[in-house]
């Protein structure tokens, strides 16, 4: 009794002051250790509003004629990596959200293939939005619904309710906005390939992974039976992944761990009949990863028996067979199979496509934006996360707009210091100045001046116009598109949440790059993607891992490095728990089969 008293206090305690649930936890599981952190937000939304009332009250009533400033209203649409981010972020009380999404829960995306083959459950990576926002001191609401249109002359959004309330017709509604988030992600891109829609899986949502699952089970349960011959078995347990990046290398892995790991125990008369074949379009597989990572890999796979065929485009699929052709000769080949996964990338969804028409962006595979995240054309909508890639502006579009911000003398010429004070400003506006100087492996300012002059560089140190133009003629070359993952997404989020916190001091006192066609600084510093590194996990307890600075890491160290970043990035203590669980149950009781 005593214990349970203790207990109940110690859980008012941290109810009441949320700072004390400041914590760094150090698990260790057999071995590897698993670091976590989360820090509780300080403010204690009801307290304040009972502060404030019983300040009113004691005034004698005089604070209720004050008029208090209408709220602005905040709309996001999406509950992925990029809404989750920038709601968990958001801590200025002076707006009004609305969040509007067709499902009511944030998804640990990069978990999903460990969700098909039982080594972690689905309710694991699955956090409902509002646990999340409950602990806001921002006045957030929740729809469950899909937005169908957006008509931003009239700044409003229209949107179906996607659960069945037995009313008669659709429930529609219309939502106001003063700032419009668009963060709905995309969806799978079947470069309009015959037979993908109606014979493939996918591994966008958790309930593809559930599907997966369930198949997976069933393929094997369906094998078993005594009625078939061996070529029907064969066919049954032919699993086919289309798509050699992260997602279809992962789930290969962690299908190929299933069979060598349960399959052999609970289903020795088939074990030996399971086939998994890898098809890429291009020369190799995780082609986004370092060389090392990529050959390692396909070493792997060939010494395991995952056949992977590079170079094998999918032509179409209908409910028995998959034809591919060669790249290379063109030979078709149509072969059985019993299941297909299909990722090979990413398309914009209709609501995306819509929208990008009405505002002159219907070419584009995605919503543009400016560098603060900004729908082109449209201050007050931003798009973020997988729906939207940024369009960098380019240094010779403003070269002579700069070049005159830089000759502070009006002497008509650039010496290599007023050249050096303005670098700094070019290379937050423009970053792809920076990443030409690292390329090109220049030390500083000077080696680009004098790569520019040539052999006149001995005689002078300052530029013309001409001289500058030829200086920064090439670094538009090392422009580069941000990569649709988690790790963008989550960025974007957290830094759009920190411009809408400091939106009202920032618009006194702009903080941002100076503007080159203009008067002024911007408000904020641009969005700025920082690379943390990636994971391939490959089977077997081994990962391989690309961080900065040109680190490649193979093996079972890369693995438990991996198990604890990603019991980290989970967001709250509740997933945590729960995914590490799965994880110690698998390596207790191996993984669950039972199709559930």
């Amino acid at each position: 009794m005593g214990s349970f008293n203790f207990f109940g206090r110690l859980s008012r305690v941290f109810n009441e002051y949320p700072s004390l649930s400041k914590i760094l936890v150090v698990s260790t599981i057999s071995g590897g250790s698993l670091i976590a952190y989360v820090e509780a937000n300080t403010y204690n939304g009801s307290q304040g509003h009972i502060a404030h009332a019983e300040a009113t009250a004691s005034d004698g009533g005089h604070a209720l004629s004050e008029v208090v400033p209408k709220k602005k209203k905040v709309v996001l649409l999406g509950t992925g990596w990029a809404g989750m981010s920038f709601l968990k972020s958001l801590n200025n009380p002076t707006y009004e959200v609305e969040v509007v999404s067709p499902r009511n829960f944030f998804v640990f995306t990069p978990l999903l293939p460990s969700v098909t083959c039982g080594k972690v459950e689905a309710r694991s990576i699955a956090e409902p939005i509002r646990n999340i926002i409950r602990k806001k001191n921002v006045d957030i609401s929740f729809s469950e619904a899909e937005c169908v249109k957006i008509d931003p002359q009239n700044k409003k959004i229209y949107c179906r309710a996607t659960i069945d309330s037995h009313s008669k017709g659709e429930e529609e509604f219309a939502v106001d906005y003063d700032y419009l988030i668009i963060a709905v992600g995309a969806q799978v891109n079947t470069f309009n390939t015959p037979g993908v829609m109606e014979n493939c899986h996918f591994l966008k949502e958790i309930d593809d992974a559930q599907k997966i699952r369930k198949n997976v089970i069933e393929s094997f349960e369906k094998a078993c039976l005594p009625s078939l011959s061996d070529e029907e078995r064969k066919k049954i347990l032919h699993f086919v992944i289309v798509g050699g990046g992260p997602t279809g290398v992962e789930f290969a892995a962690e299908l190929h761990d299933f069979v060598n790991e349960d399959v052999v125990k609970l289903y020795p008369k088939v074990k030996d009949l399971v086939k998994i074949t890898l098809l890429e379009a291009t020369d190799h597989i995780l082609n986004m990863f370092d060389k090392r990572i990529t050959n390692f890999a396909e070493n792997k796979f060939g010494r395991e028996g995952i056949d992977v065929k590079l170079g094998s485009m999918v032509t179409g699929i209908n409910e028995n067979e998959i034809s591919t052709k060669a790249r290379g000769n063109g030979k078709t080949t149509s072969t059985p199979y019993g299941m297909v996964l299909w990722s090979t990338g990413i398309g914009p969804r209709p609501l995306i496509k819509e929208f990008m028409k009405q505002i002159g962006q219907g070419n584009r595979r995605a919503l543009a934006t400016d560098e603060w995240l900004r729908v082109e054309g449209f201050d007050s909508i931003y798009a973020l996360g997988d729906c939207a890639t940024i369009n960098q502006r380019k240094v010779t579009e403003d070269i002579a707009e700069i070049f005159k911000k830089a000759d502070k003398d009006n002497s008509g010429t650039l010496t290599v210091k007023e050249f050096q004070e303005t670098l700094n400003d070019i290379c937050e506006r423009y970053p792809q100045v920076e990443l030409y100087l690292k390329n090109k492996q220049k030390r500083n300012i000077v080696d680009l001046v004098k790569e520019a002059k040539g052999d006149a560089a001995k005689e002078s140190m300052e530029l013309n116009i001409e001289e500058f133009k030829a200086a920064l003629s090439e670094v538009d070359s090392q422009m580069k598109n941000l990569p649709a993952t988690a790790q963008v997404a989550n960025q974007q989020g957290a830094y759009l949440a920190k411009c809408f916190n400091r939106m009202e001091e920032c618009e006194k006192n702009p903080e941002g790059p100076p503007r080159f066609r203009g008067t002024g600084r911007h408000r904020f510093h641009p969005f700025r993607y920082r690379h943390l590194g990636q994971f391939a996990p490959l089977g077997g307890e081994q990962t391989a891992a690309q961080l900065p600075g040109d680190w490649v890491s193979i093996g079972h160290s890369s693995q438990w490095l991996w198990y604890s970043v990603y019991a980290s990035k989970q967001v709250s203590w509740r997933t945590r728990a729960l995914v590490v669980s799965d994880w110690l149950r698998r390596f207790i009781f191996g993984r669950d089969t039972s199709g559930i």
